[in-house]
This record gives C-alpha cells, structure tokens and sequence, in this order.
C-alpha cells in the first residue's frame, strides 16, 4: 500500500500572503507538490476577495497547480464563550482563534454558509472544512456534514465515505510552553505515524527556527511518501486507506463526531498544538 503524505497550510488570509507563497515554494523544493491551503474567507470581517484580489488570484492559480481550498472558519476569531470546561479547552486549542466554541447553532450555520459564498464569489469552490484550533462543537459537526464533503480534525479526517484516523502533526506558537513542547512532541508523534502522513503547517512557524527545524525533520521522515490534498482524500480515489473502526461503508459524516464533552476531552489527551 502507497504511503501518503497530506499537508496543510493554516491562516491563509491578505496578512499572511507573502508568507504562504514562501511556504509553499519551500514545500515544492522538499517535494511536496500537493498542499491543502486552509482559507480564512473574512480575517477582521473583510472579505480576501475585496481586501486582496492578488491573494484570490494567487488561490485561483494554486488550484490549476493542483492544491486545493479548504474553509478555514468564517473570520477565525472568537466572538462567544463556552460553559467551562470546554471553555478551558477551547482556549487551549486555539486561544482567541477558537471561533466556533460557544457560539449557538443558528449562528454557527451563518457562520459556514457566509464563509462558503465569500469564497465561491471569487471562483473557490472549497469541498472541506478546518475549524480555526481545530476546535469544533456537536452542532458544528452536524452542520458541515450537510455542508462539506470532508473536515478534519487534530485526529482524523471525517468523510462521507467514512473516517480516516491519522492524528495531525501540528506545532505550537501561541504560548511559550507550547513554543517549547511542541517540538520534541510532535517529532515523537512522527515516528508512529501509519499508511497516512498529516502535516500542519502555519505562517507563524517560519518565524521560530527550532519550528522550521522540525518541519524539516518530519519532511525527511515522509520521504518516499505520496503527497495528496484532502480533497483525494475525501474522493478516496484509489487510495485504500483503512476507515476507522466500525465505520458504515455509506455517507457517516454526521455520525463521525462526538458530543462537545467527548470532543473536549479528546482535544485534551491529543494536545491539539494550535
């Protein structure tokens, strides 16, 4: 079975434009010639399309190279707060990024459906869904499974196809402890990896050498390793990844998510590094 290497750029938004082409330079001269970019549709409230039509062009082009959009929340702030203690976890995930925790249903469906049509106006038509920390709520998971072909969270990849259970190497940069943790974590985490490779990547990782060190490192270990966006993922186009346990062979998005308590502690034992 070909080993697969899936790579995500986080906080793709007008801020972090320059670096994400630099990123995604230094991704094709290691190899990676696939990369997932995880678009925030509104930073601040603005609209990348309005705000940046090079940043919208510059996707537009990723896409005919063969990378693929991904939603990345709606304007990837908090706005609510969460009853403790998924309010503690939330803040762990993401801190002030976790936009999702706290929010109504009703408003978390605005939310994706705002998100979704800021980027199909500039011609993005995103078939997977990141939210911000990777922090996600009951009604979030119920709402992207009539939304979205594919989301993913800190442990698996949720398809309409089934589960794809492979935990995300991600680094750390929002706090000094994770700054320092994170690293020899996750290079650990990397050693027990299966048939598929998840990197996260973020901007703020190429300002910390020891990060850029480590992602190094990581692209050496998935040497030989075939990179795929999610969306193959998702498509499941002759890549034979095994489905979680006890996963139904039809349609279980809405059936692969966890109540926000389970989902809170399962955040807290993976260490989701946001």
């Amino acid at each position: 079975m070909t080993e697969l290497l899936a790579v995500a750029l986080h906080d793709v938004e007008p801020r972090s434009f320059s670096r994400a082409r630099e990123i995604v330079t230094w991704l094709a001269d290691r190899g990676v010639d696939r990369v997932t970019l995880l678009v925030i549709p509104a930073p601040d409230l603005h609209p990348i399309g309005a705000r940046a039509p090079g940043l919208a062009a510059w996707l537009r082009y990723r896409v005919a190279c063969g990378d693929v959009v991904a939603q990345h929340g709606l304007v990837h702030r908090a706005s609510a707060r969460a009853r403790w203690p998924r309010s503690a976890v939330a803040s762990w995930q993401g801190g002030a990024a976790a936009e999702f925790p706290g929010l109504s249903p009703e408003d978390a469906a605005r939310r994706v459906a705002t998100g979704l049509r800021l980027l199909r106006e500039i011609e993005l038509h995103p078939r997977g869904f990141v939210a911000p920390g990777y922090a996600y709520t009951r009604a979030l998971r119920a709402i992207l499974a009539e939304s979205h072909d594919w989301f993913a969270d800190v442990r698996r990849v949720c398809t309409r196809e089934g589960d794809l259970r492979a935990p995300a190497l991600c680094l750390g940069s929002s706090t000094k402890l994770k700054r320092s943790l994170s690293p020899p974590l996750i290079r650990a985490a990397s050693r027990a990896t299966g048939e598929l490779m998840r990197i996260d990547i973020h901007p703020a990782d190429f300002d910390l050498p020891g990060h850029v060190a480590t992602l190094e490192t990581l692209l050496r270990r998935a040497d030989g390793r075939k990179p795929v966006t999610y969306d193959d993922l998702s498509s499941k186009q002759g890549l034979g990844l095994p489905r979680g346990p006890g996963q139904p062979p039809g349609p279980s998005l809405r059936g692969s998510g966890h109540d926000e308590g389970s989902e809170a502690a399962a955040g807290v034992r993976s260490m989701p590094f946001a």
